[in-house]
């Protein structure tokens, strides 16, 4: 492990800390230029979120109408009533995206499928530390008047993700700036991510703020549109 993720991890909480932790619950809003474009305005405009930190698997609810949820694992998305029944679901989701770009219209289970970003995005930095995982250090980055350390992470084939090669700053204190990757499933983009409003919750810190950017061919963002903006109002660590 560099010593790069080891200060990242630190900084984040601890990985002692994350081994004991059961369950994430986040209230969140989603909005951005993006979910128009798929089909589904306002449809995590007001949701929460149940995550496992120690493998992929989300929930968001509602999901659509009250008394369901929906449910992402690797592999696999589902509908289910908030009774556990099942009402219907997709195996091997990934390969439903096959030809699709930016604008292609989404069905139920592609949207649930974008759950693993979610799952991403709550786990970093320590998802980096499970089996399969390939992280090296390279060049800093300037940016706003500050050098950030740059993480490349190289994802295990049996982690769902943006892409298999991502890229994520840290400040010198170890805290997460900004998160660039490709999303495959709309063929292909160069997305920056960035991490902004990081808040205490349960000893652990995240961000509260994640507004996603087009990257231009200089490596800075392109700030006429905000493709993806998260806003999470609260994350519950037990």
């Amino acid at each position: 492990m560099s010593d790069l993720l080891e200060l990242a991890i630190a900084a984040h909480g601890g990985w002692e800390r994350w081994q004991h932790l059961k369950t994430l619950y986040a209230h969140v809003t989603i909005g951005g230029g993006i979910w128009p474009l798929k089909g589904w305005p306002d449809v995590f405009a007001d949701a929460r979120v149940t995550a496992d930190p120690h493998r992929q698997h989300i929930e968001y609810t509602p999901f659509v109408e009250a008394g369901r949820h929906s449910l992402f694992e690797a592999g696999r998305t589902a509908i289910v009533t908030d009774g556990g029944e099942l009402i219907e679901q997709r195996e091997a989701p990934r390969a439903a995206f096959e030809g699709h770009s930016v604008t292609t219209r989404w069905d139920a289970h592609h949207l649930i499928y974008s759950g693993y970003a979610m799952w991403t995005y709550l786990t970093t930095p320590f998802l980096f530390k499970l089996p399969g995982f390939q992280t090296e250090e390279v060049e800093p980055w300037s940016e706003d008047g500050e050098t950030w350390r740059r993480l490349k992470v190289t994802f295990p084939t049996d982690i769902e993700s943006h892409s298999t090669d991502q890229t994520f700053y840290f400040n010198a204190a170890g805290i997460l700036q900004r998160h660039d990757y490709s999303v495959e499933v709309m063929g292909g983009t160069a997305s920056a991510n960035y991490a902004t409003e990081p808040k205490e919750f349960g000893g652990f810190i995240f961000p509260t703020k994640r507004p996603v950017y087009s990257i231009g061919p200089d490596n800075r963002p392109v700030r006429d549109r905000v493709f993806v903006a998260i806003d999470f109002h609260n994350i519950e660590p037990v």
